[in-house]
C-alpha cells in the first residue's frame, strides 16, 4: 500500500496540472458543473453551488478559493498522507461490524443471551449512524471538516474502551452501539468530504479506490482477526486495539489540510430537522427487526397489539410519517430563509440520486448475508469464529482487490457499466452460495462462492463513492458525505434486520411444515412445538433442539424425527435469507439508469 501511494506521489503534479483550465483554474468532476435539476451549468454557475439551493455565497467562495490554494500545496510529498489518516478511519468502521459479525456465537456464550439480542445490538450500531449521519455532516460545514473528524475520533475511542471491558450486553450496546455509533456519524461525512476536498479528478478517483480497498480490507481482517482474537484470546482485544489506533491517528492529524478560517455569522444547526429524521429511522428499522419476533401482522410475542395486530406494521408506518414531517420542516426552514439539515433539491440531481440508491442496496445486501452466511458456518455446521473468519476471507481478499481497481476500470467504462456488471456478478455469486448450504459443506465451492461474491461487491466499491461526491461541488461535500454514509449505514441496519427477520420467520415457517408432515412425529409433539413457535424462535444449533426435546420426554425415534425437521428447516430459512438478497440485486438495475454514462477518469492522451 506505501509502495502505491509513493508511486502515485511522483505522477500527481502531471495530474493536477491535467485537471486545470488554461487560466489556472481547477476544472471541478465531470457531474460537479451542472445544477441540481442535472443539466449542464453555464461556466459561470460551475464556481457555485448547484442552482436552487440556498446557502450563503460568501462561505462558498471562501471554501473555493481555500479548496484550490489546498490543491496547489498538495502537489508535494506530503500529497497522499491524508489519504492515510482518512483510509485508516474508513478501516476502522468497518472493522467493527465484521468482528460482531464473526464473534455472534462467542457473544451469546458471553453474555448469556441469544442471536435476536446480538442482532439487535449490531442493527443498533449501523442504525445510530445512520439516524445521526445527516447531522454529523451538517456539523462538519458549521465547526470545520478536520476539527469534526478528531472529535469523531475520540467519541469512537471512548466507545471502543467501554466495548472493550463492558460486564454486561447493556453496557455494550451504549459502548459501541450508541457511543461508537455517535463518533462514526461524526467520523465519515467529515473523512468523505475530505477525501472529495483534497483530491481532484483521477487523484480523487484513486482516492476513492484506495478507501473502498481498505472498506474491503475491513472486511477481510475483521472475520480473520475477530475470528482468531475471540476464539484464541478474547474479542475484547480487538477493541482495545482500536483505541491505540485512535490515538495514533490523532497524533498525525496534522497530514489533514487544516480547515479554512470561518468568517462571518455560524450558521445554526436545524434541531428539530435532526430529532424528526433520527426519530423516522429509528422506527422504521425498529419495526423491521422486530418483526421476526412480533410478526408482521399476526401476533407472535410482542409487548403489546394495536386493535389486535402486531405492532410491527404500525412502527414502521410511525416512521415514514415522522420523515414525513422532516421533509416539510425543511422546506419550511428553506422558505424561512433558514439553513436546513437538508437541501433535498440535491436529490433532484440524477447521478447523486442513483449513487446514493446504489449504495444502501449495495449495503443492505452485504450485511444481510454477513448476518447469514456466518450463522450458517457457526449454528450449522459448527465451526468457531476463526474457522469462520477463514471462510469468509475469500470474498475479502476479492473485494479489496476489486475496489482498488477503480481508477484502472475508471479509464475504459462508464460508472453505470461498471455497477452493471458488479450486479450481474453478484447474481451470479448469490445463485452458486444457494447451492452450497447445505448440511455438509463443501469448502472449494463455497471458497469460489464467497470470492466472486467479493469481486462483484468490490466492483460496486470502486465506483459509488466517486460518483456520489463528483456529482456536487466544494460547498456541498459535508452534507453529500452525510447522505452517503445515511445511506450507507441505512442499508446496513436493513440489511442486517430486513434479512434477519426474513431468516427467522422462513426458519418457523418450514419447522411449521416439516413436522406437520412428518408421520413419526405425533399430534401432541406438533402442538407443543406450535406453541413454542408463537412465543417465538431462535435459530439455534439442531444439538440445542435435541436437548430440549429429551427434556421434554421425547421418546428417541420422536426426538430424532424433531431435529431432522429443524435441521432441514435451518437450511431452507437460510436459503431463503440468501435468495431475498437476490431479488435486492435484480431490483438495484432500476437504479443504475441515471449513473453517469460518461468516464470519470479519462484515459490521458498519448
Amino acid at each position: 500500500m506505501v509502495r502505491q501511494l509513493k508511486r502515485f506521489t511522483d505522477i500527481s503534479a502531471k495530474r493536477s496540472a491535467a485537471h486545470r483550465h488554461p487560466d489556472g483554474r481547477s476544472r471541478l468532476p465531470l457531474a460537479a458543473s451542472r445544477d441540481v435539476n442535472g443539466r449542464e451549468a453555464s461556466p459561470g454557475a460551475r464556481d457555485h453551488p448547484a442552482a436552487g439551493a440556498r446557502v450563503g455565497r460568501k462561505g462558498q467562495d471562501r471554501m473555493s478559493a481555500s479548496s484550490r490554494e489546498g490543491h496547489r500545496e498538495a502537489s508535494g510529498a506530503g500529497h497522499w498522507r491524508a489519504l492515510v489518516v482518512l483510509g485508516t478511519g474508513q478501516f476502522l468502521m468497518v472493522l467493527d461490524t465484521s468482528v460482531m459479525n464473526v464473534s455472534i456465537s462467542q457473544l451469546v456464550k458471553d453474555f448469556h443471551t441469544e442471536v435476536t439480542a446480538i442482532q439487535a445490538v449490531i442493527t443498533l450500531y449501523t442504525l445510530v449512524m445512520a439516524a445521526f449521519m445527516i447531522t454529523g455532516g451538517k456539523l462538519g460545514d458549521m465547526f470545520g471538516r478536520r476539527r469534526v473528524f478528531a472529535v469523531g475520533l475520540v467519541v469512537y475511542g471512548t466507545g471502543s474502551a467501554i466495548t472493550a471491558v463492558a460486564p454486561t450486553l447493556g453496557v455494550l450496546a451504549v459502548g459501541w452501539s450508541v457511543i461508537e455509533g455517535l463518533g462514526a456519524a461524526l467520523v465519515l461525512p467529515a473523512l468523505a468530504a475530505l477525501v472529495a476536498g483534497t483530491y481532484e479528478g483521477r487523484d480523487r478517483a484513486v482516492a476513492y479506490g484506495v478507501v473502498g480497498g481498505l472498506a474491503g480490507a475491513g472486511i477481510a481482517v475483521g472475520p480473520l482477526l475477530g475470528g482468531w482474537v475471540t476464539t484464541y484470546l478474547t474479542w475484547r482485544l480487538v477493541f482495545a486495539g482500536e483505541v491505540v489506533v485512535v490515538a495514533a491517528m490523532l497524533a498525525v492529524l496534522r497530514w489533514i489540510r487544516p480547515d479554512p478560517p470561518v468568517t462571518g455569522p455560524r450558521p445554526r444547526l436545524d434541531a428539530v430537522g435532526a430529532v424528526l429524521s433520527a426519530a423516522g429511522l429509528a422506527l422504521v428499522v425498529l419495526g423491521v427487526l422486530q418483526s421476526g419476533t412480533w410478526g408482521w401482522l399476526r401476533p407472535r410475542n410482542p409487548p403489546f397489539t394495536v386493535l389486535g395486530f402486531s405492532p410491527t406494521v404500525f412502527t414502521v408506518a410511525a416512521g415514514g410519517v415522522l420523515l414525513g414531517a422532516f421533509r416539510a420542516w425543511e422546506r419550511r426552514v428553506e422558505h424561512h430563509d433558514g439553513v436546513p439539515l437538508v437541501r433535498f433539491a440535491l436529490l433532484r440531481i440524477p447521478a447523486l440520486r442513483s449513487g446514493l440508491a446504489m449504495l444502501l442496496a449495495q449495503n443492505l445486501i452485504l450485511l444481510g448475508l454477513f448476518f447469514t452466511i456466518p450463522l450458517y458456518l457457526q449454528v450449522v455446521q459448527g465451526f468457531d469464529a476463526f474457522q469462520t473468519g477463514l471462510r469468509l476471507l475469500p470474498v475479502s481478499a476479492t473485494m479489496l482487490v476489486s475496489a482498488m481497481s477503480g481508477p484502472l476500470l475508471g479509464r475504459y467504462a462508464s460508472p453505470r457499466t461498471v455497477v452493471r456488471v458488479a450486479l450481474l456478478v453478484l447474481l451470479v455469486a448469490i445463485v452458486w452460495l444457494l447451492g452450497t448450504v447445505r448440511p455438509h459443506i463443501d469448502d472449494v465451492s463455497f471458497g469460489f462462492a464467497m470470492a466472486v461474491l467479493g469481486l462483484g461487491m468490490g466492483l460496486l466499491a470502486s465506483q459509488l463513492g466517486n460518483v456520489v461526491q463528483s456529482s456536487v461541488d466544494e460547498s456541498a461535500r459535508s452534507e453529500v458525505g452525510g447522505l452517503q454514509y445515511t445511506a450507507q449505514n441505512l442499508g446496513s441496519s436493513l440489511g442486517t434486520a430486513l434479512i434477519g427477520s426474513i431468516l427467522i420467520s422462513a426458519l418457523a415457517t418450514a419447522f411449521t411444515t416439516q413436522i406437520e408432515d412428518d408421520p413419526a412425529i405425533t399430534a401432541a409433539t406438533r402442538e407443543q412445538v406450535g406453541t413454542h413457535l408463537e412465543a417465538g424462535i431462535s435459530f439455534v444449533s439442531a444439538d440445542q433442539v435435541r436437548a430440549g426435546a429429551q427434556k421434554a420426554g421425547l421418546p428417541p425415534q420422536e426426538a430424532d424425527a424433531v431435529v431432522d425437521a429443524y435441521a432441514q428447516a435451518q437450511l431452507n430459512a437460510l436459503k431463503a435469507a440468501i435468495l431475498a438478497t437476490g431479488a435486492i440485486t435484480l431490483a438495484g438495475f432500476a437504479f443504475t439508469r441515471r449513473l453517469p454514462t460518461d468516464r470519470l477518469t479519462p484515459k490521458e492522451p498519448g
